[in-house]
């Protein structure tokens, strides 16, 4: 029996066989595509994009089991550098995989003594001191001159890239990595993260570019950006902004009873926890201050828990908070256990960030309040969260970053009890970065060779220090672009294609389609054409009958080389038009008196939507 079918065997006797049935699809899907055929000679990168906390860990240890299975004897895993993820996920790599030689940063000695005789596994946390031990341990040993090495980057958007690109060196986690896999024989890098925004905007030069990508769907019962943050659509039941909430201190004291009542609710089910999440800032002295100020929001529930007032608000949250995942309990048995958690002191308040290091054991039962900040990211899951209060701002929002804050997504979320406290503008952002999440992977379904970011509300994609300026042009929306070097290749079949478009007509409506077939016809050096396609496939990727406008102008007797391409009329009409791509086509006499070269020449002026940042990279 190979690797992969011991795998899928151990997932379905633990009752989960949907689990199973989606990683033995990604497994297969990927082998196929991508492994099969690999010829142990070549260097090659990928990513595997899988939605935040969906169950990537599953679908990456299904692949290692593949890969196994069709020749590959070493795997180096990769983790973040948190010493308590790289234990849970070393831990997890012996539970789950069977036949393998495991080995942790400190077993140096037992991957060398183990001759390869068993697929070797090792598990790393990307920390330049750890990385360099072993590199100097592949170096010092012959296995790799004579056999590929797998690379699976768990969050391969994080420490893994260069951050001194623009200064002309290399930092050293990505100096050691990229030493780690070019002096093996051959090697497969696969890039595994829900926030891939860094890795698409590298240049394929640097080798960090994925040159494939597979998504693999969340099954059924995820909560994820569509549930929370849904994109022109009304606001979920479970979002409670905190504006429409008369000060912060209501705000936090309604949490904390949401909080109690999910409790009861899910701790009376029988469930094993029920978390709440506070995520206000960066600082630790924050975290310390929430921390006081819910233990004294406990403390007074406690002492006015018989006052009406207390005992009505209890109330109303009960009436809210519906479980569809259990049977709802009887008001007088929630309010009892209420009780018992408040005056038991069975409400843990835990602070987790940098200053305080806290063992996933401490909020995997009972009822918890989690406070922290950028600990509450990347690696970190919160299971049975009922219950996030999200106020955490920024002056320069990324939407990676913001994207790993999302720990309410999941599996074991029960929609009828999950409640996100947060203030409309947080909220607008995390919509914007859904909708262009959604436009990302449609990008990948509809299989388009290169993939296109757009951002609006002041988000950029990731930090500045990863993106290369020389490469990543940055072109804004509602700004009119043309070239000033142009040619047509056919202006016959453009003329065709335009000729049902009067000049007498202010503008048409036109299916982005139509704009592209007439740009096929356009070169131009001086000009990013190949970036606006781009952005115009990736709409039509997330709305096949996606409109623009066109304008269209003949016989225009325009000197070459001008600041500005359109009449004063045509510059007004088209800033008119914000929320679609603008195409304005003139065609220009050609007259040598004006700069040209007395050919007819169509010339296009493409406006992107406003209010947003489109991202493109220049691989030239």
């Amino acid at each position: 029996m190979g690797y992969l079918d011991i795998y899928i065997n151990k997932i379905k006797a633990r009752g989960n066989d949907a689990l199973a049935e989606s990683i033995s699809k990604t497994a297969e899907e990927v082998g196929s595509a991508h492994l099969t055929d690999f010829d142990f000679v070549s260097h090659e990168i990928g990513l595997l994009l899988g939605n935040v906390q969906s169950g990537k860990t599953g679908q990456m240890f299904g692949i290692i089991c593949k890969a196994a299975d069709l020749g590959f004897p070493v795997f180096l895993l990769l983790t973040t550098d948190n010493v308590v993820l790289q234990q849970q996920t070393l831990q997890r790599v012996k539970d789950d995989l069977e036949g393998f030689c495991i080995c942790g940063e400190n077993d140096s000695r037992l991957f060398v003594d183990s001759n390869l005789e068993q697929p070797a596994i090792i598990v790393l946390k990307k920390n330049a001191r750890t990385l360099k031990l072993w590199d100097t341990v592949f170096h010092s040993t012959d296995f790799m001159l004579g056999n590929p090495l797998f690379i699976v980057d768990d969050e391969a958007d994080a420490a893994s890239l260069n951050t001194k690109v623009n200064q002309q060196e290399v930092s050293s986690i990505n100096k050691y990595l990229s030493s780690i896999k070019n002096d093996a024989s051959s090697s497969l890098y696969l890039q595994v993260t829900g926030t891939p925004q860094a890795l698409f905007l590298q240049a394929e030069a640097t080798g960090w570019k994925p040159l494939f990508t597979h998504y693999f769907k969340p099954g059924k019962a995820y909560m994820g950006g569509d549930f929370f943050f849904p994109v022109n659509a009304d606001i979920p039941s479970c979002i409670r902004l905190l504006d429409d909430i008369p000060s912060e201190d209501d705000a936090l004291q309604e949490a904390v009873i949401h909080h109690l009542i999910a409790s009861a609710q899910m701790l009376l089910a029988g469930k094993p926890v029920c978390n709440f999440m506070i995520h206000p800032s960066v600082r630790v002295a924050s975290h310390n201050q929430y921390a006081i100020e819910v233990e004294k929001l406990l403390a007074r529930l406690t002492a006015e828990f018989n006052q009406s007032e207390i005992q009505e608000a209890f109330k109303v949250m009960y009436d809210q908070s519906i479980p569809q995942k259990s049977d709802t309990r009887p008001l007088d048995e929630v309010m009892a256990y209420v009780r018992e958690l408040l005056t038991g002191k069975k409400v843990s308040v835990i602070i987790l960030n940098g200053k305080n290091e806290v063992d996933s054991s401490e909020y995997s039962k009972g009822s918890n309040i989690v406070i922290g900040g950028n600990t509450l990211g990347r690696g970190v899951t919160f299971p049975g969260l009922a219950t996030v209060f999200y106020t955490r701002t920024s002056k320069n929002p990324q939407a990676d970053t913001m994207w790993q804050h999302s720990r309410m997504f999941g599996y074991d979320r029960d929609p009828g009890l999950i409640r996100l406290y947060i203030d409309g503008q947080l909220f607008d952002l995390f919509t914007e970065i859904n909708a262009t999440n959604n436009a990302l992977i449609a990008q990948i379904e509809k299989g388009l060779p290169k993939i296109h970011l757009f951002y609006a509300g002041g988000i950029k994609p990731t930090r500045a220090n990863v993106l290369d300026n020389k490469r990543v042009n940055i072109l804004p929306g509602g700004k009119n672009f043309f070239p000033q070097i142009v040619d047509n290749t056919d202006i016959a079949a453009i003329d065709q294609l335009l000729a049902p478009f009067d000049d007498n007509k202010d503008s048409y409506q036109a299916n982005l389609k139509v704009m592209l077939r007439v740009l096929d016809y356009i070169t131009t050096e001086d000009f990013p054409l190949e970036a606006f396609k781009g952005f115009m496939d990736t709409f039509s990727a997330q709305n096949p009958t996606a409109q623009g406008v066109l304008i269209v102008r003949r016989e225009r007797d325009i000197k070459r080389g001008g600041r500005a391409l359109l009449s004063p009329d045509d510059w007004n009409l088209g800033a008119s038009i914000t929320d679609k791509v603008v195409l304005t086509m003139y065609k220009m006499t050609g007259n040598k008196d004006k700069g040209w070269d007395g050919r007819k020449v169509w010339v296009p002026n493409i406006k992107l939507p406003d209010e947003a940042i489109y991202y493109d990279v220049d691989e030239v």
